[in-house]
């Protein structure tokens, strides 16, 4: 079973998708466990307050560290072997390849920034390794080349990506499809759709029944 731990300000806002359809299947059954940190329930200001201006100006707010590493704390407690995941634009580009490596962990912990992002001193403490009580270097990882409002998105899709690699979270059929050649193209019935006067047709070559055909179709989509 995978953990994922998130440490996380808005819980709320990720939660019911990840405890829909394949995830929450994947939860009940308990291929996967998922835990939420609240830094503002960590950090020792008696007004529970996390973020603060940056050094230096600047726009917006940065989340400071103490809140931050104190839930991380909890969240890998005594364990060997923690993933330990930043979301930042140079980080190394989430691919499939990612996910399936990932799978093979116990332990991720996902440290999801907001507002201007969270102190760098976390991630250097988190990375040191050595002396440090959070074991192994962190890992900076990027989803594309846009920057969101926070790291929750981000931490939703490694874990739904993740998860379809733990044994027994697809279904046969699922599991079958997953195994086929993809493509951005697909089709259902009706056959032939009338939408406002026009036919739209589904492609001969899906209707053929010939496996080794519709292969090489689905290929040449993706390659297109």
């Amino acid at each position: 079973m995978i953990h994922f731990h998130v440490i996380t300000l808005f819980p709320e806002s990720i939660e019911p998708y990840l405890k829909s359809s394949i995830i929450g299947r994947a939860l009940a059954a308990k291929k996967i466990k998922i835990s939420f940190y609240d830094p503002k329930k960590f950090t020792r200001d008696k007004y529970g307050r996390v973020d603060r201006r940056p050094y230096g100006g600047g726009p917006g707010m940065v989340l400071e560290p103490d809140g931050v590493l104190r839930a991380t704390q909890r969240a890998i407690s005594t364990k060997r072997g923690v993933e330990k995941i930043f979301f930042s634009t140079d980080g190394a580009v989430f691919d499939e390849m990612m996910a399936k490596k990932l799978s093979q962990k116990k332990d991720i912990v996902f440290i999801c920034g907001h507002y201007e992002g969270v102190d760098e001193r976390v991630f250097k403490i988190l990375s040191a390794g050595g002396g440090s009580s959070f074991g192994g270097k962190a890992k900076k990882v990027s989803m594309g080349p846009y920057v969101l409002t926070g790291g929750e998105l981000p931490a939703a899709t490694v874990i739904d990506a993740v998860t379809r690699f733990v044994p027994g979270v697809l279904g046969k059929a699922e599991s079958l499809e997953a195994s086929r050649v993809s493509s951005p193209e697909v089709y259902t019935r009706p056959e032939v759709l009338i939408w406002k006067g026009k036919k739209y047709k589904v492609p001969e070559v899906l209707l053929s029944g010939h496996h080794a055909k519709i292969e090489e179709w689905r290929k040449a989509k993706r390659g297109a």
